[in-house]
């Protein structure tokens, strides 16, 4: 029988949301269910087979599981996971990008995020709770998502998805990614533009990152390329928070080079109260809720509880990312 180590970080529920899986493999696995990889060192060290829900598994925490086959990443991202070290040692890493399970509510969130910034939702909210009728300050600063320009970097499962919206709010499509779409692809999406992403940066009214964090895209908008935006465009992101320099967004905001941020990660999570975007001017804020509804979590734990079983069972895993 094989040992199964689930890490499942408290951020994101901790052993109470993966008790479940305990009862999930009972005549093929025994499952561990921890907070961190290397809370039982015994757990890990006769590991086979590692599920994580954003838990990060180091060089260290494989080098320290010798029976380790596969990391099963609970989520369409796998920075959390040490691929070189992975790839060193022969394991497999695979997250569960194909399922599309997270693609419905990240599309819905990405748009709620817009929403809220066009019609400044949150200053018009705190004003009316302090008694303050803001309608003459805010009407300045309303818009409409019809008619404006969506720049999409990285069209996948769930960029698809928010460009389908984008289509119902009459807005124009276009994105950046390491190859066009297949032209039926563009067509159903309203017709969508392959842009370099510099040249989306410029013509974009909101941008919306849905890319993986990789060595390449860490900090894909700096201060460079954020300096390449209009200053009524928007920013939006509920991919990973590092696709942003915090730094130089804050500043942007700060400067009134941008009109504003909705974001829903971070670099680290859970952020400290030293993040200056916490305090800037017009964000949009929420705790990485994109990928967390009811529906979105059975999705996300059967895909993973799949792919896991397969390759128990002897069958080839999907979403292999390492």
């Amino acid at each position: 029988m094989k040992n199964i180590l689930a890490v499942i970080s408290p951020h994101v529920g901790g052993r109470t949301a993966g008790a479940a899986l305990a009862t999930v493999f009972p005549d093929q696995a025994r499952v561990t269910v921890v907070e961190a990889a290397d809370e039982d060192p015994a757990a890990l060290r006769e590991a086979h087979v590692i599920i994580t829900g954003l838990g990060p598994v180091t060089a260290a925490h494989l080098a320290a599981a010798p029976h380790l086959e596969l990391v099963q990443c609970a989520s369409h991202g796998f920075d959390y996971v040490d691929l070189d070290a992975a790839r060193e040692r022969g394991i497999l890493v695979c997250n569960i990008g194909s399922s599309g399970a997270e693609k419905q509510n990240v599309a819905e969130q990405t748009f709620a995020l817009m929403l809220a910034l066009a019609k400044q939702l949150i200053p018009a909210h705190t004003a009316l709770v302090e008694a303050d009728w803001a309608l003459p300050r805010l009407q300045q600063s309303l818009t409409e998502l019809s008619g404006k320009t969506l720049g999409i970097v990285g069209l996948g499962h769930i960029g698809e998805e928010v460009a389908r919206r984008a289509v119902a709010f009459d807005m124009t499509v276009v994105y950046a990614g390491p190859r066009p779409v297949a032209p039926e692809t563009a067509a159903r999406l309203g017709g969508a533009r392959h842009l370099s992403l510099d040249d989306l940066l410029r013509a974009s009214d909101y941008v919306s990152l849905h890319a993986p964090l990789t060595d390449g895209t860490r900090h894909l908008l700096d201060a460079e390329r954020l300096a390449l935006l209009k200053p009524t465009a928007f920013v939006v992101n509920t991919a990973r928070g590092a696709l942003i320099d915090q730094d130089a967004l804050a500043d942007a905001l700060a400067a009134g080079a941008l009109a504003g941020a909705g974001l829903d990660v971070f670099d680290p999570e859970p952020p400290t109260a030293a993040l200056r975007l916490l305090k800037a001017p017009n964000v949009v804020l929420s705790p990485h809720v994109a990928g967390v509804t009811r529906e979105t979590l059975v999705r996300i734990a059967l895909a993973a509880v799949q792919n896991v079983a397969d390759h128990l069972a002897g069958k080839p895993p999907r979403d292999v990312v390492s």
